[in-house]
């Protein structure tokens, strides 16, 4: 459903050439249960025809075997909270693979999905995504493990490391990932977060409420000279200066830094293995044993003013971007936004209960990594899908995961702390404190963490008004509360 906001428009015009001195953030929410719709789509690397394997897709309900242009816009209904958010988000499936019979998988249900949306201190004009701009982050082909475990965003400090899996856990003895392991049989352990790393864990996620996590982070300098559709050269990570600010090439236009946080309801499967310390059930539905291939998608498909509008005046950190008040366009209400997949599968595949299997993988992709189907490490497949090259230490936004360890690399980012119970919108009773805390460096930025327990409450807001006030949510589930090192 296309709509056009007008309200706000002179206000943004006079703050929107500001420079960010400090970073902001809004956590997208997703209404409903589950995705718009699961299967072998994407529009990128597959247009017009079956993906090579099954995505879980978040978002608006114009998505298509093929998505060109302002298509999105066009959506008669979203599954984000932000009515004016037709965007689609999607990444790859997540199945349980049984040990005692290696030919029976089921799929592993979403708990749930957050984006992040940063908006980074910078010299830039940071602006909305163009509609229609793809992007796409993480390599399907990998098997190898990346060069260092903990993430890593700027191309100064190394190689690009944009992928990772949390786990948080009740105790971490024994370690989730091998002591000294380089990836050829095991993850790799982040040096900086016990709960996190390069590849799947090899024990269960049991960390209150907070099963295994899977973190995509994309890049946020886009190339309009390159142009909305070539996903693997139109985007760069930008570089932090000798002022801690995070600038773009010249030429590049500065968009949001997204991050998915992809919640996998993995406790299910528990009684289903036995954890030894070598071996773990888990495979992406390329067919990756490892994880190292973690990857995502997204097109935009944002009413542009609705966007800036949060990136000009909307802090509201975890709370939620639903929380920040004069939104225009106002929240999504419809709980129920679904489309039928496009690509017809066996209906066991859609099913989310353990009982329901499939004997092999759709699109009939073999298993393979760490010695499965003879594959240890290197890259599996020929098409061009990957988003991904040795570019990944110059900026770009082909994500090379397969190369040698960085010499140098910053820490987790400030969003690897552990979950709270449950999305904020939808917290009953107060949740009860994460497990850690974790200290971050980013560009230059430290970021502690302060672990509150709060009840959520239902709040009324206003509707966009000509005069937009910055608003700061600094308090609620998980709350962030930055200090910027070197900053002016």
């Amino acid at each position: 459903m296309r709509t056009t906001t007008i309200s706000a428009v002179g206000y943004l015009a006079a703050v929107a050439a500001a420079a960010k001195d400090a970073r902001t953030f809004a956590v997208l929410r997703f209404n409903g249960d589950g995705f718009l719709t699961e299967g072998r789509m994407d529009p990128l690397v597959n247009p017009g025809t079956a993906a090579t394997h099954y995505h879980g897709i978040m978002g608006g309900s114009n998505f298509d075997l093929t998505v060109e242009g302002e298509q999105l816009l066009d959506s008669n209904c979203t599954t984000a909270k932000i009515a004016n958010d037709f965007s689609n988000y999607w990444i790859p499936s997540l199945f349980f693979q049984d040990p005692s019979n290696e030919s029976k998988f089921t799929k592993v249900p979403l708990f749930y999905m957050n984006v992040y949306y940063f908006f980074e201190p910078t010299n830039d004009e940071v602006k909305a995504f163009p509609p229609g701009l793809k992007m796409l982050i993480g390599d399907v082909h990998t098997r190898a493990p990346p060069k260092s475990a903990a993430i890593n965003l700027d191309p100064n400090q190394g190689d690009i490391q944009p992928v990772q899996f949390t786990c948080p856990r009740s105790s971490y003895t024994p370690a989730s990932y091998p002591a000294n392991s380089d990836g050829s049989t095991a993850g790799i352990q982040d040096p900086q977060n016990a709960g996190a790393g390069a590849g799947f864990p090899l024990y269960p996620c049991d960390g209150y409420g907070s099963p295994l996590r899977q973190d995509i982070h994309f890049p946020s300098c886009y190339n309009p000279d390159v142009g909305l559709n070539d996903y693997e050269n139109n985007m760069k990570w930008p570089a932090t200066g000798s002022d801690g600010k995070q600038d773009c090439p010249e030429g590049y236009t500065h968009v949001p830094h997204l991050f998915y946080e992809v919640y996998w309801d993995t406790p299910q499967f528990d009684g289903q293995w036995t954890p030894d310390g070598k071996n773990q059930p888990f495979v992406l539905s390329n067919g990756d044993a490892t994880g190292f291939s973690s990857h995502a998608d997204f097109i935009a498909g944002w009413d542009e003013n609705t966007l800036q509008t949060i990136i000009d005046t909307c802090d509201a950190g975890s709370l939620g971007m639903d929380t920040c008040p004069q939104i225009p366009g106002g929240l999504n209400t419809d709980t129920n936004c679904k489309i039928d997949p496009k690509i017809t599968e066996s209906v066991s595949i859609l099913s989310n209960t353990a009982g329901n299997t499939i004997s092999k993988l759709p699109g009939d992709n073999a298993v393979t990594g760490w010695g499965r189907g003879g594959v240890t490490g290197g890259s599996v497949g020929s098409d061009s899908g990957s988003g991904s090259s040795a570019a990944a230490s110059q900026g770009s936004s082909k994500t090379s995961t397969s190369e040698a360890a960085a010499e140098e690399t910053v820490a987790a980012q400030d969003v690897a702390a552990p979950a709270t119970a449950a999305q904020a919108q939808t917290t009953e009773s107060p949740a009860a404190p994460a497990a850690e805390s974790v200290e971050s460096v980013d560009g230059g930025m430290e970021t502690v963490w302060d672990v509150v327990t709060v009840t959520a409450t239902e709040t009324t807001f206003a509707q966009p008004t000509e005069g937009v006030q910055r608003r700061n949510h600094r308090h609620g589930h998980a709350a962030r509360h930055a200090r910027h090192a070197g900053r002016r």
